[in-house]
């Protein structure tokens, strides 16, 4: 298999799968238990919050473990609104079009709950332009949530400019907003200081960048408003309740801290794999269109429309060929349900519901690259072929 589909998930690093045998054997204690084992799991769990706040340049207690980057987005984006709001200070939030459904939903649960939401757009290259959530910051204003990296085409969001202009609204209101960022897809290929990125909260998820799937982390910044999520035992600082995942948890830190090393020359390398991914696919592929920044962006994602093409098909022949990449649309006979990052981009129905998103890992090789652009031009041809009178009228 070629697997071009790392923002999908990735696989477990061998350094995240040693750090977990243990606790998956013999060392199963509880993290609660006050006995040996219990404690073996507690200095575990305590070990694994260090290296992760190293890496990420904050507390250790400013670190809590989650299920996985959805709970780790709904926790940040719920639990600081609904604290804001029962402190007086607010109902207003900010967000954008292009996030991930997890933080769209999140965002939407507050809607229905009464919060107003103001949702900014972004350009062509599905960038978010801050002079836009400027002018949507209002004195009940209680937060605004921010992707780092696009998941779909890449492109890198402005968080620092952001977070300085959220500051300086703050300062001058006399009111306190505070920022979430989705950053599920930096790790690996950009390095995450919270205190230059100035946020209050962090999401993250272990499985995309070669740890456990099940696992999370949230960053929350000391002292920030907060309501749990999760009820009932007082783990995680008494920020997520439930008995800690010890394995998850190792592994996680082991993948982070792995996925840390190198990153510079990881992204230069797989970079330059995408531009012979991308320049090929242009020069062979009558039509193709790339979608997203160009520059500005995660080095390993690539997101090409195929015009006449409905992309689940192009997927399925791909996988035929022993090829794993993804759809950015779901189509199912005549109804069409295009990306939301796409739409929100201005990217024309007809080629959104063609797209197809190629996300390069560590360990992809040239030779996949050139393996790919060898049967890529006629799967495409075939699909077109395959797919309905509408995409070609």
């Amino acid at each position: 298999m070629i697997y071009l589909d790392h923002a999908a998930t990735t696989k477990l690093r061998a350094d995240a799968l040693q750090a977990m045998l243990p606790f998956l054997g013999e060392q199963f204690g509880n993290p609660s238990g006050l006995y040996a084992v219990g404690r073996e799991a507690q200095g575990a769990v305590d070990s694994a919050r260090e290296t992760v706040a190293s890496i990420l340049g904050c507390r250790a207690s400013e670190v809590v473990f989650t299920s996985g980057g959805t709970e780790s987005i709904n926790t940040a984006i719920r639990g600081i609104a609904l604290a804001m709001q029962r402190a007086g200070a607010g109902g207003h939030v900010i967000t954008s079009a292009i996030e991930h459904h997890a933080g769209l939903h999140a965002v939407q649960y507050l809607e229905e709950r009464g919060f107003e939401v103001t949702e900014v757009g972004s350009d062509q290259a599905g960038r978010v332009d801050p002079a836009e959530i400027a002018a949507a910051l209002r004195p009940d204003t209680v937060l605004v949530s921010v992707m780092l990296a696009n998941n779909e085409v890449g492109t890198i969001q402005p968080v620092a400019e952001v977070a300085a202009m959220v500051r300086g609204f703050t300062n001058e209101q006399g009111h306190r907003a505070l920022l979430h960022t989705d950053a599920v897809q930096a790790p690996g290929w950009l390095r995450i200081d919270v205190e230059a990125l100035g946020v209050d909260a962090l999401s993250l998820s272990a499985h995309k960048f070669g740890g456990p799937k099940g696992t999370g982390i949230l960053y929350l910044r000391k002292a920030t408003p907060f309501t749990p999520l999760l009820h009932g035992g007082g783990q995680e600082m008494q920020k997520r309740a439930g008995t800690e995942n010890v394995a998850g948890i190792a592994g996680t830190a082991a993948a982070l801290e792995a996925a840390s090393l190198g990153v510079e020359e990881r992204g230069r390398r797989v970079r330059a794999l995408r531009e012979r991914l991308r320049e090929g696919i242009l020069a062979s592929v009558p039509g193709a269109v790339p979608n997203g920044c160009q520059v500005d962006c995660l080095p390993n994602n690539l997101n090409v429309s195929f015009p006449g093409v409905e992309s689940d098909v192009l997927v399925g022949r791909l996988d035929a060929q022993g090829i794993a990449v993804s759809s950015g649309s779901a189509c199912s006979n005549s109804t069409w349900e295009p990306s939301h990052v796409l739409m929100a981009m201005g990217v024309h129905i007809r080629q959104a519901v063609g797209s197809i998103r190629f996300s390069l890992g560590e360990e992809t090789s040239g030779e996949e690259i050139d393996a790919v652009l060898a049967v890529l031009p006629g799967e495409v041809e075939l699909a077109r072929k395959a797919s309905t009178p509408a995409l070609s009228a």
